[in-house]
C-alpha cells in the first residue's frame, strides 16, 4: 500500500508557499524543484497516471433505477483510468453481507474503499476498522454515524431536494394563498426521506403554504401507484404535488392517469430519464423534477484515486481532498431539460 507521508509533506510545503504568495518566485518542494512542473493540485498533475490504486467498491443491489445507475457509473468511471484496479463486491441490501465484504477488502489490503452502505449506522464499525487499518474509506450517499469512519463523504442534498421542490411550487403557485399542496414521500423511516420532507415543509412555509395531504410509498412503482391512489381518494382537489422519487413516480403517474386527474402540477425527484422525457413532452401533469445525482459513487472512485495518490482537486486552492462534499439539487423544467437529459439515469 502506498505510503502517504512523503506526498503529504510535499503538499503542505506547496500550500505554505501559496499562502505567502512566493510560489511563482521560485518556492520549491522536497520532490519538485521546478515550478514549471505540474503539481498534484494542478489539472495536469491531477490527471497524470500514477501508481496503481486498488479500490474496493461495495454498493446496493440494483433493484431500482437510481441504484443501478450508481453502480454502473462507478464501474464506468474506474475504466477511464489506467491506474485504477477496481474490485466490485456483489450488490446487496443485506447489511451483514456488506460488512463481510468490507472485511474481505480489509484482509485483501486494498488501497481504498468506496462504500454506499445499505445502512450507515450498521456499517460504521467496519468502516472505522478499515480506517484504523490505514485504508481510506469514501462514504457515499448514506452517511455513517461517526466522522471517524470515513476519510471523505460525498452526498446528495436531501434537504436541498425538498427546498428546491418547495421553492419551485411556491413560484408556480404565487398569489394563490389557499393552494392545496400534496406530498408523496419515500420510506418514512429513512433519514433521507425525513430530510426531504423537512426541506419541502420549510420552503413552503417561506411562501405561506404547507403540506395539506401526505402519504409515504416505498420507492417502488407498485408502492407509488398504491400510495397515490390513496392520496387522490382523500384529496378531491390538489394544486401541486411533490413526489420524492422518479422510479416510484412511474406508479404515481399511472395512478393519476387512472383517476383522470389533471388539475394540478407535479414535481418529481431524483431526475430519471423517463421523467425528463415526460417533462420535455409537456403534455402531462409532471412539469419538473429535482436532481439527486446518480454520479455519487463515480465521484467516490475519483476521490479515492486522488487521496491514495496524494493528489488534490485541481479547482480548489486546498491541497487535500475535502472531508465532505454535498452535491447540488437543481430543478429540471421544460426550459433546461435538454441540459440534463443526456446524463439522466433510466428508471
Amino acid at each position: 500500500m502506498p505510503t502517504l507521508r512523503t506526498g503529504r509533506r510535499a503538499l503542505v510545503t506547496i500550500g505554505a508557499c501559496l499562502a505567502v504568495g512566493t510560489l511563482a518566485a521560485g518556492c520549491t518542494t522536497e520532490t519538485d524543484t521546478s515550478n514549471s512542473q505540474p503539481t498534484n493540485a494542478s489539472v495536469e498533475g491531477n490527471q497524470a497516471q500514477g501508481d496503481t490504486v486498488v479500490i474496493g467498491f461495495s454498493g446496493p443491489a440494483a433493484d431500482h433505477g437510481w441504484l443501478a445507475a450508481i453502480n454502473s457509473a462507478a464501474t464506468a468511471e474506474a475504466e477511464k483510468y489506467g491506474d485504477i484496479d477496481l474490485r466490485v463486491a456483489e450488490g446487496t441490501n443485506d447489511a451483514n453481507l456488506q460488512i463481510s465484504q468490507v472485511e474481505q477488502f480489509i484482509n485483501d489490503r486494498v488501497d481504498a474503499i468506496v462504500l454506499l452502505p445499505t445502512d450507515g449506522a450498521a456499517l460504521t464499525p467496519v468502516a472505522t476498522q478499515a480506517m484504523e487499518a490505514g485504508i481510506p474509506v469514501i462514504n457515499v450517499d448514506r452517511e455513517f454515524s461517526s466522522p471517524a469512519a470515513a476519510r471523505a463523504t460525498i452526498l446528495g442534498d436531501n434537504y436541498g431536494m425538498g427546498v428546491s421542490a418547495g421553492a419551485y411550487i411556491c413560484e408556480e403557485l404565487s398569489g394563490n394563498d389557499s393552494a392545496v399542496v400534496a406530498e408523496i414521500a419515500g420510506i418514512d423511516s429513512l433519514p433521507l426521506t425525513q430530510d426531504r420532507s423537512r426541506g419541502f415543509a420549510d420552503a413552503l412555509e417561506a411562501c405561506g403554504l404547507d403540506v395539506d395531504n401526505r402519504v409515504a410509498a416505498d420507492f417502488t412503482v407498485q408502492g407509488g401507484e398504491s400510495a397515490t391512489a390513496q392520496l387522490l381518494s382523500a384529496a378531491p382537489k390538489i394544486d401541486a404535488l411533490w413526489n420524492h422519487d422518479d422510479d416510484q413516480g412511474i406508479g404515481v403517474l399511472a395512478a393519476i392517469d387512472n383517476a383522470g386527474r389533471d388539475e394540478f402540477i407535479m414535481v418529481g425527484g431524483a431526475g430519471s430519464a423517463n421523467a425528463m422525457r415526460e417533462i420535455q413532452a409537456g403534455e402531462g401533469v409532471l412539469k419538473a423534477t429535482v436532481i439527486y445525482p446518480s454520479t455519487q459513487a463515480a465521484d467516490g472512485i475519483r476521490l479515492a484515486r486522488l487521496i491514495v495518490q496524494n493528489k488534490a482537486m485541481s479547482d480548489l486552492v486546498e491541497v487535500e481532498v475535502p472531508r465532505r462534499i454535498v452535491l447540488n439539487a437543481p430543478v429540471v423544467t421544460g426550459e433546461n431539460v435538454d441540459q440534463y437529459l443526456p446524463t439522466a439515469f433510466e428508471s
